[in-house]
């Protein structure tokens, strides 16, 4: 997979220095010992082992019939311990919980553990029963676990969002009384019987609730399709009710006035360092300072993931501070912490805070005081550039803060209008608003035929005081081939006579995977990779976007995702896969895009 492997050691190391001894330092998780983290895995690992067993038990008969025969006669199974789809689900669910280090998680299992104890001790000590070993066996598992869950206490620290009982209890009354209602009616419907209405309800009640056999309604011929509808739908309950109980909280306020003046004034002192530092003022953002506010990490939650991009804003002695605080509170909230889009400079800072790194692709980059047009390399782009000369076009190139206010209308008619899809995309390298008064230093380079009419327009974000940042590209689908090489060969022209000194095109995703795979002599994986990313391309334009930018033979910088386990990559894809627009969420669900 050539350079999409992780760059832990490649990345170099002194790029930042750490910031003063005398800064207060942002709040941690509680201290662990070795004890405590140890403790705190034989719960989880537990419930684990038990929600396997209940999956065997679900698909096995013998098992099963022995499991229930257990739980139903003398004898009882160890917590938790039941056979079953919904069990596996409740034991898989509470570990998977446990394992983030979830706070209110740790409290249901502890209630549920010694509940549980507690009516088998009651049960073992009634005159009337008489105990098996086995009993005794079973009681001894449950509080051996219980006892290492109170010893491993100190291990889940995360917080959940204040709301979330509310809402669990929410989705359960309101659930139950959806699920009654249509169970009832599906019931009177399909079924032939002479029982009474609160028979019927009780029946779907009990059906709800149990999830297992029939109760017994000698008056009730229920047909089994719609028995296990009512399983089915009370185990969707089951599991609304427990994502509600256990989701991760939302992020802090979005971006406000006072935030986006702070990043404002941070950008205008350090604003040259990072070509994609501008775009950390999307106000879908969330901000957290360093300690002594003079750097700044950006990042929204989303699925459970804390997803910052770019480098850190301000000044680089400040960015451990920032890295520190945003990672303490990613922890406080079992949030997963990843980046976006990071520079090889800033990826070394975050690797010295525990986070390794995949390079996701490369950053285009002119300087146009170097470019040329010279060679047998740019023969394409400079016919693709005659051929739209030859047919008149011209360009213009503002500030926004130039453009009238019902002229930026327009332009944003026509820019919605020649999106790609109805969804705006964009996230570590989009500003995702356009001729907002609050950026007014952003550059418009529009395209206009021989008639006058406007067929294409970029739009750039300031890279400091002497570069530029691609942030939108829009075109008339019915222009000519070749009107973006005519727009940026105009702009890098403009460049040159108005001292610009950098221009950032397209991030290329997995550039190097396209460029090497390509070569005489690439090895098979490699090739299988790029083959991959071809398919891809249909849907993602991958391949187009490197085309489009390698045209230009530009300066290549790399940008890597930063993450601190691997097993945590596939939440992160999709992640960032929802916040940069490539999956949308259904309406009825968009409410909760951000939650955990």
């Amino acid at each position: 997979m050539s350079n999409a492997v992780k760059h832990k050691d490649v990345l170099r190391a002194g790029t930042g220095t750490a910031a003063g001894a005398g800064r207060r330092q942002p709040r941690r998780s509680p201290p662990q010992t070795t004890l405590s983290r140890r403790s705190a895995a034989v719960p989880i690992w537990y419930l684990r082992l038990v929600g396997m067993v209940n999956l065997l038990t679900a698909v096995s008969f013998t098992l099963r019939e022995k499991v229930q025969a257990h739980n139903s006669g003398e004898l009882f199974t160890p917590f938790m311990l039941f056979a079953g789809f919904s069990s596996a689900a409740a034991a898989l669910f509470l570990a998977m919980m446990l394992s983030r280090r979830k706070r209110i998680a740790w409290i249901v299992f502890v209630l549920l553990c010694g509940g549980y104890a507690a009516l088998a001790v009651s049960a073992l000590s009634l005159d009337v029963y008489r105990p098996h070993p086995f009993n005794w066996l079973s009681l001894s598992v449950t509080l051996v676990v219980l006892v290492f869950a109170v010893l491993g206490r100190r291990e889940f620290y995360a917080k959940g969002d204040p709301t979330n009982p509310q809402l669990a209890l929410a989705v359960l009354g309101t659930g139950a009384l959806v699920s009654v209602l249509v169970g009832t009616t599906l019931v009177t419907a399909a079924g032939l019987h002479e029982s009474s209405v609160g028979d019927r309800v009780w029946y779907v009640a009990l059906r709800l609730a149990t999830l297992n056999r029939d109760p017994d309604f000698s008056t009730l011929h229920v047909a089994r399709w719609v028995s296990v509808g009512i399983n089915l739908s009370g185990l969707v309950l089951f599991l609304a009710v427990l994502y509600a109980l256990f989701r991760s909280p939302r992020g802090r306020e979005l971006l406000g006035r006072d935030d986006e003046d702070r990043l404002r004034a941070l950008w205008d002192k350090h604003g040259a360092r990072d070509s994609l530092g501008y775009f950390a003022l999307r106000r879908d953002k969330s901000v957290i300072f360093s300690p002594s506010g003079k750097a700044a990490i950006t990042y929204r939650v989303v699925g459970g993931v804390s997803l910052a991009s770019g480098d850190p804003i301000g000044d680089v002695e400040a960015w451990p501070g920032a890295i520190d605080a945003w990672l303490a509170e990613a922890r406080e909230h079992a949030w997963i912490p990843a980046v976006l889009g990071a520079s090889e400079e800033a990826g070394a800072v975050y690797a010295r805070h525990g986070m390794d790194a995949l390079e996701m692709g490369d950053e285009a980059v002119v300087e146009p005081a170097e470019f040329s047009l010279d060679g047998r390399a740019m023969r394409g782009v400079r016919q693709a550039c005659n051929r739209v000369k030859r047919a008149d076009y011209t360009t213009r190139i503002r500030q926004h803060s130039e453009i009238p206010p019902e002229e930026m209308t327009e332009l944003i008619e026509v820019a919605d209008r020649w999106r790609d899809g109805q969804t705006e995309r964009g996230f570590s390298t989009a500003l995702g608003r356009l001729g907002d008064p609050a950026d007014g230093q952003c550059a418009m380079l529009e395209c206009f035929d021989g008639e006058g009419e406007r067929r294409a327009l970029l739009s750039f974000v300031p890279w400091g005081p002497k570069g530029l940042s691609l942030d939108l590209m829009r075109r008339d689908r019915t222009s000519d081939n070749g009107l973006m090489e005519f727009m940026i060969l105009d702009l890098i022209a403009y460049a040159k006579s108005a001292g610009v000194e950098r221009l950032s095109l397209n991030f290329a995703m997995f550039r190097s995977v396209f460029e090497e795979g390509a070569r005489l002599g690439a090895g098979p994986v490699l090739r299988m990779w790029r083959s991959a990313l071809l398919f891809f391309s249909r849907w993602w334009q991958l391949e187009s976007l490197y085309r489009a930018n390698a045209k230009y033979r530009p300066i290549w910088e790399p940008r890597f995702l930063l993450f601190e386990k691997s097993a945590q990559l596939v939440r992160i894809g999709l992640a960032s896969a929802r916040a940069e627009g490539f999956i949308t969420t259904p309406a009825p669900l968009a409410r909760l895009r951000r939650d955990g």
